[in-house]
């Protein structure tokens, strides 16, 4: 795993090796190629840098990359792995429709919940330990939820695991800015492509490895507590390095929203935890791109936990059996393996994302299209386009990294992004439920799928804009 260079001399819009335009201040200002040209960097300020990777030891960033793909692999099961058994988990708690589509709207609430907690904590005890902190409340919550006797206790460990998933969620595009500066686009691929991974196999062998250990909803779903267990050990290993434990000096100064009149004097280059006037305070609330991407990422996280929840349903009333409609999920899920690495690297060489944002959005219409006409038999196919449509959330968390010129920035923008973004898509899938219910068919709720890919589509072109937020555009 190579490392950056304390010494190295970038052009402020000059691409990394993965086609990223890097907004970092330059030592020497030169001119990089015109076709990938940015937003220039403020001039530096002496001895100021962008935290980097290379002050840690080579095996933290191994353990710091392994820990990143397991990670992301333990940050869907929770989710993915419940829609193939809801019908089960359902009639087994005594939950009618409106119930169940609380059910399937608890992973944004918390994500909006604790997400926005995750700046804070990274700033009082670092990203790595606040990574590891989640990975203990996700295995604690799959491991407590088959012991549930009612809805409520298993909303509760739930939760538990899904405020894990919120705080790691927020914090992995962090992890990669701070240990992997210059490789932010290659990065963000692998781990998008982890979760898509992990998002899959979970939805694929949910109910097969049910029957196998007898048949039980519980045990299928607590079984996935193991790879938790796996996703705590390289971070407990990068917990030993001092450097990993240690705050971050950026975000301890901006990744909070208490800007006062007094406080507006800021640069974006520092040296550890001193400032510098002269520059602007960071109003993340102000900024339009910061709002644009809020937007986009609620409803594409919307459309994402309406797929993750309901669409092995959608299936099994059109006819398709339990594991067949989980391998369905599962092959929607899968699209985003290849796509998710590839798509960051398409998305960081490109000056707008919005065409890359229409492409996704077209794929999810055929999709709800498909459903509405021949849910049966074509539903391989809607699998595949819906698959494609539901690589939105690597290329939102690529535009988060690129819509900023500091690791503390992006912290901000993350954080107000995902939970703003996350408070949006709570009422998607309550609102599948219930139409479900009053409707007694999927054809009232594919209309308001259809729609909220419409606005999808439009926010994303705002979105996709090449704009960052210290300009306050």
């Amino acid at each position: 795993m190579a490392m950056a260079d304390n010494d190295r001399t970038d052009s402020p819009d000059s691409p990394d090796s993965t086609g990223l335009r890097t907004r970092t201040a330059p030592e020497t200002p030169t001119q990089g190629p015109t076709a990938a040209q940015g937003p220039t960097a403020p001039p530096p300020v002496p001895g100021g840098t962008e935290p980097t990777g290379a002050a840690a030891p080579r095996w933290v960033l191994r353990f710091v990359a392994i820990g990143l793909v397991i990670a992301a692999l333990n940050l869907r099961p929770a989710i993915s792995g419940l829609g193939p058994l809801l019908e089960e988990v359902r009639h087994g708690l005594g939950m009618n429709g409106t119930v169940t589509g609380l059910l399937t709207s608890v992973p944004p609430l918390c994500f909006a919940i604790f997400g926005g907690l995750a700046p804070r904590l990274a700033r009082r005890w670092g990203p790595a330990t606040v990574v590891l902190a989640g990975m203990v409340a996700i295995t604690a919550g799959l491991a407590l939820r088959p012991f549930a006797g009612g809805t409520v206790t298993f909303l509760a460990a739930t939760a538990l695991a899904l405020a894990g998933i919120a705080v790691s969620n927020v914090l992995m595009p962090v992890v990669v800015k701070h240990w992997f500066p210059d490789r932010v686009g290659s990065m963000t691929g692998l781990y998008s492509m982890a979760l898509a991974l992990g998002t899959a196999c979970a939805a694929a062998v949910t109910v097969p490895m049910t029957e196998a250990l007898g048949g039980s909803w519980r045990v299928g779903l607590g079984v996935w507590a193991v790879l938790g267990v796996c996703a705590m050990v390289p971070w407990a290993v990068v917990f030993r390095d001092p450097s990993a434990r240690a705050p971050e000096p950026q975000a301890a100064q901006e990744a909070v929203p208490e800007e006062t009149e007094e406080g507006e004097a800021r640069t974006e280059s520092r040296s550890g935890a001193q400032r510098t006037s002269g520059g602007a305070a960071l109003r993340i609330g102000r900024s339009p791109t910061a709002w644009a991407l809020g937007v986009f990422f609620g409803l594409q996280a919307s459309a994402a936990y309406i797929t993750m929840g309901w669409m092995p349903q959608i299936f099994r009333d059109a006819g398709v059996s339990a594991s067949a409609a989980g391998v369905m999920l599962a092959v929607i899920m899968g699209m985003g393996v290849p796509l998710s690495f590839v798509l960051p690297k398409m998305a960081a060489r490109m000056r707008h994302q919005g065409p890359l944002v229409l492409a996704l959005g077209m794929c999810g219409l055929i999709g709800y299209a498909g459903l509405w006409f021949a849910p049966a038999a074509g539903a391989w196919l809607w699998a595949v386009v819906l698959g494609v449509s539901n690589c939105a959330f690597p290329l939102a968390l690529t535009m988060i990294g690129m819509r900023s010129r500091s690791s503390a920035g992006v912290v901000k923008l993350s954080a107000f992004a995902q939970s703003t973004g996350y408070l949006i898509s709570i009422p998607g899938p309550l609102l599948v439920g219930a139409l479900h219910d009053a409707s007694g068919g999927w054809k009232v709720p594919l209309l308001l799928m259809t729609g909220l890919m419409l606005a999808q589509m439009a926010t994303g072109l705002l979105a996709g804009r090449d704009r960052v937020i210290e300009d306050g555009r």
